[in-house]
């Protein structure tokens, strides 16, 4: 399909085009299971299938549309070679795909990318060049590469054949899980959610398709609303931190969706925590927003037959453990207590013993002495301790306060 066009001329994303795409890239692309979680669907109250796009060779849904945009090219446009501007799972599905087929692929990143995503590209067969300082500037790069050179642009999301590709996964929750009767599917560009949801409602027209975005970058959000909400930060879900939609895709998600939640940080964390608990799955942020919008309003979705995209799981492995750290923060069966004591002998050890006799496992102790505003003959001491429970810890908590300590409780946001 031709994207060179003005916005009346604009090619359409039909079904037709999914079942196609779904045909060209068949066994070369993992038909990753779907399946019915029982336990998230206690936990929402309503029926929860889970779509397990994490489980592609490069964890990641962006394969398919990558894999269709490269089988439509022609043979001197392969021999060319692609170039993209990413540093996110489009890039690494593109460089996989394009080793396969032989096709050279060229991937602009930001001179900021970390490290470990320039290393994972070039690992799966891209050439990454190293742009710029922001990823407009990456991105303005690779089009002037794309004009000096010859080479094609694949767009991460705003192009008919990537977004065709994207579909597929609508086509195969649908024929796995047939029950289902509404799609909460993450929203960056709209790649994703545009092919689904072209394939979703010429299949079951009653359908209910809602989107999911960041609460900190709502750019298809406002542009559906209106609103003009800012946008920026930092957030979990970076692969849908996406300043600006695509045209292509924002006039199909606009005729489509039916509704964009949107979802903060501890949303968001608590998501990619419960995943790996109950599912034992790795999903990175945005792959685990749609779960996260169903969590924080399960009444929205009440007697629903959900159908939920882990459309990746790239994420830090550090990060992750800082994700699963603070979800057993937020439950309380991890915390930091901070206490004010008198500097004398014997003032900590009196303190230990309530713990001991509440059971609760201590972790690490910090004292201070100089930097506080107590008088010189006083200290504040941090104690980071691991409880059962909250019951357990607020138990103790209510123990401490009782024989005269001071307690309180380093909160996180």
């Amino acid at each position: 399909m031709d994207t060179g066009t003005t916005p009346e001329q604009a090619p359409e994303l039909t079904l037709d085009d999914v079942r196609a795409a779904a045909e060209r890239i068949a066994g070369q692309v993992v038909r990753t299971p779907c399946m019915h979680s029982q336990t998230l669907s206690n936990i929402v109250g309503t029926d929860v299938w889970l779509k397990f796009e994490n489980l592609q060779f490069t964890a990641a849904y962006k394969e398919r549309g990558a894999l269709n945009a490269l089988l439509l090219m022609d043979k001197a446009q392969r021999e060319r070679g692609v170039i993209a501007a990413s540093a996110g799972n489009h890039s690494q599905g593109l460089s996989y795909h394009g080793r396969r087929l032989g096709v050279p692929v060229t991937i602009v990143m930001p001179k900021t990318t970390p490290m470990v995503k320039v290393m994972q590209t070039e690992q799966v067969g891209g050439n990454v060049v190293l742009e710029g300082e922001t990823f407009d500037e990456a991105y303005a790069h690779a089009r002037q590469l794309e004009q000096e050179l010859g080479l094609t642009f694949v767009h991460p999301f705003d192009e008919p054949n990537v977004a065709a590709g994207q579909g597929t996964v609508a086509l195969e929750m649908l024929e796995d899980c047939g029950e289902i009767d509404t799609l909460v599917v993450p929203i960056g560009g709209g790649g994703l959610m545009s092919g689904m949801g072209t394939a979703a409602r010429a299949l079951k027209p009653d359908i209910e398709l809602v989107g999911v975005q960041a609460k900190l970058y709502p750019s298809m959000y406002d542009r559906l609303t209106g609103k003009d909400l800012p946008c920026g930060g930092d957030t979990l879900a970076e692969g849908i931190a996406v300043k600006k939609p695509g045209d292509f895709t924002g006039r199909i998600i606009e005729k489509l969706v039916d509704e964009i939640l949107l979802v903060d940080e501890p949303s968001l964390e608590k998501a990619v925590a419960l995943l790996l608990q109950i599912e034992k799955t790795v999903v990175e942020g945005a792959g685990a927003a749609g779960l996260a919008a169903v969590l924080a309003q399960p009444e929205r979705f009440s007697g629903r037959k959900l159908g939920l995209v882990l459309c990746g799981g790239n994420i830090d492995t550090r990060l992750l453990a800082n994700v699963l750290l603070r979800d057993l923060a937020r439950s309380g069966r991890i915390a930091r207590l901070r206490i004010t004591l008198q500097d004398r002998p014997g003032a900590l050890y009196k303190v230990m013993r309530e713990f001991q006799a509440h059971n609760v496992n201590i972790l690490e102790i910090y004292h201070q002495r100089i930097f506080t505003d107590l008088p010189a003959k006083g200290l504040v001491t941090d104690i980071e301790c691991e409880a059962r429970d909250r019951e357990q810890l607020d138990q103790l908590v209510a123990a401490l306060r009782e024989v005269g300590y001071n307690v309180s409780q380093v909160e996180l946001n």
